[in-house]
């Protein structure tokens, strides 16, 4: 066994870490030494400038020669001038950058860190300092004390420290205080800290595998995975199967019977809500978490309720409008069309569905100039801000996304529109309606007012929302609510290759492909490569030759579309090939590094969670404009928003080079490259290749063989999600 030595020194840079499991690679400056020294081992949250004291075994790597392998580490005050002005300007605190700590560092020498820890007013002798930022650095570096502490108690039971800058964002001082209470709090609380981590926290505390306080928390846990599956509640027979599976130790078995009898103790305690099941339920019991519960039995409450109010209309009337309205612009309408705009006026509800090319934006444009014409107040909306633009856009009208709408208020946490203050407006149209989840439609519903109308326009064969629920499909299923189905394609859109073999997928046909080349005759080519590591390469050259040339930019239009994040064509791995060809290294742009991912001005993002605070959603697209490396902040822009996010919080956001056809839904590109590979055949299916080539408005380039397409137009996955909607609409309808 080698013989643990001792090692102290300033840390000179860091050549690799990672914000995931604390691993880390730097090169460290030893008194005595010339040469810097490799060290390697896992750090809570290292910076360059730090003055460590170390214990660790010198190792010879074949590739990198010699390295220390660090077992222990504690920090120590830097010493020397150099040490503390990298110390200082390392990132470490907000307010000082390289430039402000080489300032102050100059001024104070030696006694830098002294002063601030007990002197810090006199930053304001420091030329550039201002009162303001003395206020900031002082905030910042008694945080960073505290969050220290955090960071060496969780270091001390085994687990990353990643996540201590956003547990002490959540609890503040309080934080060791509550995760030692109740670590699987973290799970719920903590974005980004699941099940797993808390569960290994909590063993590190010495909580009991068999405690009920773990039973309990794995049972929410589940029911919580389940929602990310799209599901509002769980059989308890499949509840308790989960479970059993997810709390499971290798020398721990878990009794069956035991999570039954905690799934009934949970209801009675209403931390469950369990009712007996109809139709194919019938004989068991269905598990709700009590949210879910009462968003799905509200929002049928609220659809019958707005159902039930009677309409008043001269049909012959509208029917007179209509042709005058066609007359005067020379326009015509399907009789589908014509039906549609009638019972739009005549109808409380209505929802206009259809694939692409058969007319749905005229048909709504036509509807909405329809009930300008009848004197109503019109509210357009739409669940991404994306999606709001084309609507408004189409309709020449102020639209916004369904959270604007319903006037999000960060510090109540909730809506301002709601029953007793609704939506202003007589009439209100929701387009991309297939992406409503069950929390965002009963807000929704819960805000219309009595005698509005309500047009839900979308597509019901794309895929269904991220969120849980099938509004829309359960909507149609009930058969309460009046549902236009378009069906003929227009002779205009039956030009576009996108939109024919959009229904051909849709029928379960095989798309008429044309290989690609430079001279396309069509605006849907096909890239033929079995193998992942060639259709990487193929997207480098399309990117790089192909897009150009046909008159487009790469940076402005174009976006690639994947089945799965993971795997060589997955969206991870093509977000740092595409971060090189888009938006290569630029001495302008600045960037950094965050858990082995670098974020560089300039580059395109995707929020992965709702942000209420900064008004930004799960899927919107936003483009970096500014990396402040003083401030510790980076600038995106969303739309028409410009929002501000700390380092702390960079985890919501994520590379959208390319993106999941999951997170594009509401939304649409002029260039979309789709790669379908026999490595994605977990994913593959019809309504996924359906939903990413619907996403192109001008060009579709799918990437992959012939066997991997075909699976995915020949796969119907029935999506189908645990939800009671349309069941609950049924009860006691007509």
């Amino acid at each position: 066994m080698q013989q643990t030595e001792a090692l102290q020194g300033v840390i000179e840079r860091i050549t690799f870490h990672s914000e995931e499991s604390g691993y880390t690679v730097a090169r460290l400056k030893a008194p005595r030494t010339s040469e810097l020294i490799t060290i390697v081992g896992n750090f809570a949250n290292v910076q360059a400038g730090q003055t460590l004291q170390m214990q660790g075994t010198w190792r010879e790597h074949p590739q990198y020669g010699q390295q220390f392998q660090v077992t222990q580490y504690r920090e120590t005050k830097p010493a020397t001038l150099t040490g503390i002005e990298k110390y200082l300007g390392s990132g470490l605190i907000k307010g000082v950058g390289p430039v402000t700590a080489k300032r102050i560092v100059a001024h104070f020498g030696l006694e830098t860190l002294d002063i601030i820890e007990n002197q810090i007013e006199r930053l304001v002798e420091v030329p550039g300092i201002a009162q303001k930022r003395v206020k900031m650095i002082q905030t910042t570096w008694q945080t960073q004390k505290a969050i220290k502490e955090v960071m060496l108690f969780l270091q001390g039971h085994g687990v990353s420290t990643t996540y201590a800058v956003k547990i002490y964002k959540q609890y503040g001082d309080e934080s060791i205080e509550v995760v030692t209470a109740n670590p699987y709090r973290l799970a719920t609380d903590v974005y980004g800290i699941g099940f797993v981590t808390a569960d290994a926290i909590a063993r590190n505390l010495g909580i009991h595998p068999t405690s009920e306080f773990r039973y309990r928390a794995g049972i929410l846990h589940v029911l919580g995975e389940a929602s990310e599956d799209g599901h509002c509640f769980l059989p308890q027979s499949e509840l308790v199967e989960r479970t059993v599976n997810r709390l499971a130790l290798p020398d721990h078995r878990i009794a069956p019977e035991d999570i039954v009898a905690l799934t009934t103790a949970m209801s009675v305690d209403e931390q469950l809500i369990m009712q007996g099941g109809p139709g194919d339920f019938q004989g068991q019991f269905l598990c709700y978490s009590p949210p879910f519960f009462h968003s799905e039995q509200g929002l049928a409450h609220r659809v019958k309720s707005l159902l039930n109010q009677p309409v008043t209309v001269d049909v012959e009337r509208v029917e007179r409008w209509i042709d005058r309205f066609t007359d005067r612009y020379g326009l015509q309408l399907s009789d589908q069309q014509r039906q549609a705009v009638i019972m739009a006026a005549s109808h409380r509800v209505l929802i206009l569905t259809g694939g692409p090319g058969v007319g749905k934006s005229f048909t709504c444009k036509t509807i909405v100039a329809l009930w300008k014409a009848m004197g109503k107040t019109i509210a357009l909306a739409s669940p991404t801000g994306r999606a709001a633009q084309r609507l408004s856009e189409l309709t020449g009208q102020e639209a916004k996304t369904i959270h604007r709408l319903l006037e999000f208020d960060p510090k109540q946490m909730k809506f301002k529109r709601d029953g007793d203050n609704p939506i202003p407006a007589d009439a209100i149209v929701v387009d991309e309606s297939s992406m409503l989840d069950l929390f965002l439609a009963n807000s929704l519903f819960k805000a219309i007012a009595p005698d509005a109308h309500l047009l839900l326009v979308g597509d019901i064969d794309q895929l269904p929302s991220v969120g849980p629920g099938a509004i829309l499909q359960d909507l149609i299923s009930s058969e309460l609510i009046p549902v236009i189905r378009l069906t003929q394609v227009f002779r205009q859109a039956q030009q576009s290759a996108i939109v024919t073999n959009a229904h051909r997928i849709n029928q379960g046909e095989f798309p008429k492909l044309e290989k690609i080349s430079d001279t396309p005759k069509t605006d849907f080519l096909w890239f033929n490569v079995e193998e992942p590591e060639h259709g990487v390469a193929g997207i480098r050259d399309i990117v790089t030759h192909l897009i150009p040339k046909l008159g487009f930019d790469p940076a402005k239009d174009l976006q690639v579309l994947c089945p799965m994040t993971k795997g060589e064509v997955g969206t991870r791995s093509l977000n740092q090939t595409l971060q090189q060809l888009i938006n290569p290294p630029h001495p302008s742009k600045a960037e950094l590094v965050r858990g082995g991912m670098t974020l560089r001005v300039g580059d395109r993002i995707l929020q992965q969670k709702n942000d209420y605070n900064r008004e930004v959603f799960n899927g919107d697209l936003g483009v970096i404009t500014a990396i402040d490396v003083e401030e510790q902040e980076v600038k995106a822009q969303f739309g028409d928003r410009s929002v501000t996010y700390d380092y702390a919080d960079l985890n919501e956001i994520t590379l959208a080079f390319a993106t999941t056809i999951h997170k594009s839904q509401g939304s649409e590109y002029p260039v979309v490259i789709l790669p379908v590979f026999m490595t994605h055949y977990v994913m593959l299916s019809r309504n996924l290749i359906y939903t990413g080539v619907t996403r192109a408005r001008k060009l579709v380039v799918l990437v992959g063989g012939h066997k991997a397409i075909a699976m995915a137009v020949k796969q119907v996955k029935d999506q189908q999600r645990y939800t009671l909607l349309a069941h609950r609409l049924k009860l006691n309808a007509g």
